[in-house]
C-alpha cells in the first residue's frame, strides 16, 4: 500500500468513525477489527497486531 493509500484509507476510517458518533465509534472499531481479522486470516499475524495496537495506550 503506498504512502496516498494509507492516507486514503485512514481519512475513510475517520470520516466514517465521525458519522457513526462518538457513542457507536466502539461498535463500529469492534466490527471493523472482527472484519480485519477475517480477512487477515492468520491467527498469528492477528495477535501481533493486537498487540502492536495496544501498546502505548492506557486504560
Amino acid at each position: 500500500m503506498t504512502d496516498a493509500e494509507l492516507d486514503t484509507v485512514y481519512t475513510r476510517l475517520c470520516r466514517t468513525m465521525t458519522q457513526v458518533g462518538e457513542a457507536n465509534a466502539p461498535m463500529f472499531l469492534a466490527r471493523f477489527a472482527l472484519l480485519a481479522i477475517e480477512r487477515i486470516g492468520d491467527a498469528d499475524v492477528s495477535l501481533k497486531l493486537i498487540e502492536a495496537a495496544g501498546d502505548g495506550v492506557s486504560g
